[in-house]
Formats: C-alpha cells, sequence, structure tokens
C-alpha cells in the first residue's frame, strides 16, 4: 500500500513496552530464572532474564513487582462453554482453553471473556441421511457465523462412521482442528475413519490400554486428561498430555492430584502448559502458548509461591492451586487479586 506524502517509512509507533518482574521466573521451555523478568512489547515478548539486566537496559520504564512466581499461563485443554454460567478461569491462572460450544451463542464467549485458544463447534449428528440433508451445510455456516475472531474448531461427536469421516474431511479441507472425546467413541474406531491425527486431541475420563496409548502416540495425538483415573499410563513422558477439567476448575489442582513418584513435578506443570498449548496447536511459531520467551504471546499468570532454580516446579505444583494473584493476558494485566478483600477478585479487562 502506497504511504501518503507525508507519511514517512517506518514510522509508525510502536507497540508500548513493559516489564514484569518476580522473584522467580519459569518459563518451561527455559531454566528457571530468579530475581527474573519478562520483557513485554504490545503482545509479545520481547526477552526473560535477569532482573538487573532488563531492567538497566530500559532505565525509563517503571518495572511491575509482582511477588511469588511468573509462569506461562495455564492451559484447560477441554472445558464446556456455557454462557449462562461462565466459570472463574483466571483466578486459576488460565489464559487459555479448548473451548467446547453447542451453540453459536455458547462459542463467543471465549472472545467477550479475553481468553485465546480454540473455540470447538459441537457436531452431534445422529446420521448420515441428517447430514446430508442439512447437517453439513449448518456446521459450514455456523464456522463462518462465531461472533469473535478466535481460532474455530470441530467437536466430532457424531455417532455415525460416514458423518464423523466426513467431519475429518472438513477440517483438512478448512485448516480446523479437531476434538473428540473418547467417552463416546474407541480410539480404533477414530483411527479407521480417519480423524486422529497431530490436528486433532482427544479427552479422556478413562484409563486407556497400551495399544490406545500407542496408537495415539504414532498419530501424533495429544491427549487431555480430565479426571485423575484416566492418568494410567500416561506420565511416563512418551504421550503428549494436557489437562481438561471440563467444568472450569483448576487444572493445576488436578496436575497435583496425580504427582505420586518423584520426578513428576517438571512433566505435569508442562502438561497444564506447554502440553495444553500442543493439543491446540499453539505451541509453535510466533504467539505461541505454554511457555514465555523471545515471540511467544505474553499470556502469564502470578502465582504467590516462594521457591528457587531448584525447587520451581515443585513449588509450583504443590502451593500454586489456590494462590493465583494475577493473569496478564497479551501483555495485558485481565485479573488481578484485590488485596484489600481477601480472597474477593477483580477484572481488569
Amino acid at each position: 500500500m502506497p504511504t501518503r506524502a507525508d507519511q514517512t517509512i517506518g514510522t509508525r509507533a510502536r507497540a508500548p513496552v513493559s516489564i514484569h518482574s518476580a522473584p522467580l521466573v519459569l518459563p518451561v521451555c527455559a531454566p528457571p530464572v530468579e530475581d527474573g523478568s519478562v520483557l513485554v512489547r504490545g503482545d509479545r515478548v520481547l526477552k526473560v532474564g535477569p532482573r538487573t539486566k532488563i531492567e538497566a537496559a530500559y532505565p525509563d520504564l517503571t518495572p511491575v513487582r509482582w511477588p511469588g512466581m511468573i509462569v506461562p499461563g495455564l492451559v484447560d485443554a477441554h472445558l464446556r462453554l456455557d454462557r449462562t454460567a461462565f466459570p472463574p478461569v483466571f483466578a486459576h491462572g488460565v489464559t487459555a482453553v479448548g473451548g467446547v460450544a453447542a451453540d453459536l451463542d455458547a462459542a463467543s464467549t471465549l472472545g467477550e471473556a479475553g481468553l485465546g485458544g480454540v473455540t470447538y463447534l459441537e457436531t452431534r449428528c445422529e446420521d448420515e441421511a441428517r447430514w446430508e440433508a442439512d447437517g453439513r451445510d449448518r456446521l459450514i455456516t455456523a464456522i463462518g457465523e462465531v461472533d469473535h475472531p478466535g481460532i474455530i474448531g470441530i467437536a466430532a461427536h457424531s455417532p455415525d462412521p460416514v458423518v464423523m469421516e466426513d467431519l475429518a474431511v472438513l477440517s483438512r479441507t478448512f485448516g480446523l482442528r479437531l476434538h473428540v472425546d473418547l467417552g463416546r467413541h474407541p480410539v480404533g474406531f477414530l483411527d479407521e475413519v480417519g480423524v486422529l491425527g497431530p490436528g486433532c486431541h482427544v479427552a479422556i475420563s478413562g484409563p486407556l490400554d497400551e495399544a490406545d496409548r500407542k496408537l495415539l502416540r504414532i498419530r501424533g495425538t495429544a491427549v487431555a486428561i480430565s479426571s485423575p483415573f484416566a492418568a494410567d499410563g500416561l506420565l511416563d513422558g512418551e504421550n503428549v498430555i494436557a489437562f481438561g477439567t471440563r467444568i472450569g476448575g483448576d487444572p493445576l489442582a488436578a496436575a497435583r492430584m496425580l504427582d505420586r513418584d518423584p520426578g513428576l513435578a517438571r512433566l505435569l506443570v508442562e502438561a497444564v502448559t506447554l502440553g495444553g498449548a500442543r493439543a491446540l496447536g499453539l505451541a509453535e511459531g510466533a504467539g505461541r502458548l505454554g511457555c514465555l520467551g523471545p515471540g511467544s504471546r505474553a499470556d502469564f499468570a502470578v502465582f504467590a509461591v516462594k521457591a528457587d532454580e531448584r525447587t520451581a516446579y515443585t513449588a509450583l505444583l504443590h502451593e500454586g492451586p489456590g494462590r493465583c494473584v494475577a493473569t496478564v493476558i497479551g501483555g495485558r494485566p485481565h485479573w488481578r487479586l484485590d488485596e484489600t478483600q481477601g480472597v474477593e477478585a477483580r477484572r481488569l479487562a
């Protein structure tokens, strides 16, 4: 686009820069930083590093000093969307979700709440005849009419194999992600109709056998654990795992319930951050979620937890639930604990 006569190339104002500092920064994709800072421009992270170096490089800025630790925003990879009772996910440090919407009204709630992630439009068409009559057209129309600018996917919940196969084709044609609740379909069935793959993640509430876990692994399909009973065989680091609360609970508290063996803390913290981002296809590229590093989206949570580099993951997992004091989405404080009201909280945006 040509510039105006009085407009010089490269003179557009840059997004504002801010510094967020804390006794500990846990990037997840890099080692913890004691007395660290997150440098933010607009909605992106520019740098994560020692507070003294970052603050010295920007002496004119007044840093935001947070207590405890700064961590990537948590990801709830399986949440039923309901306009009438949207859960207080920000108070848990959640900044992105995999939201399943039964209708267009519910589908707009993520955008209105300011959350990131993917909105999955649920499709339950009972049989091929209804799907051919109007089901396919209604879904395609709905994809174009969702009232928010976020990412759209398909929650494929039809009992008909022909419909499920067509949904897989539609997802590839339109570049949409798929989400399936394994309480509705066996893993082998999903593989036969072409649903499984890196563009899909599944939610489970019961254990999987080794054959199913291996098939999901081979297909590159992430698993969202929505019940402690579903974790058997999934905590060895082989499968990509995330956590889904279904009702908007605390993913970190759900992960803490599974910390039964030494050495699991890091894997479980990664599951509620980077694992959730991987499940939603948002862990790579500019604006990625689930970690804090140059180019990632400036989504993070602050927990009033004391820790050092050695104890960071264990302290967050065991002491973090219920102790989130702020969530920042796209570089802007979105929710913060109101210290004057104790446990009462307020929305900032």
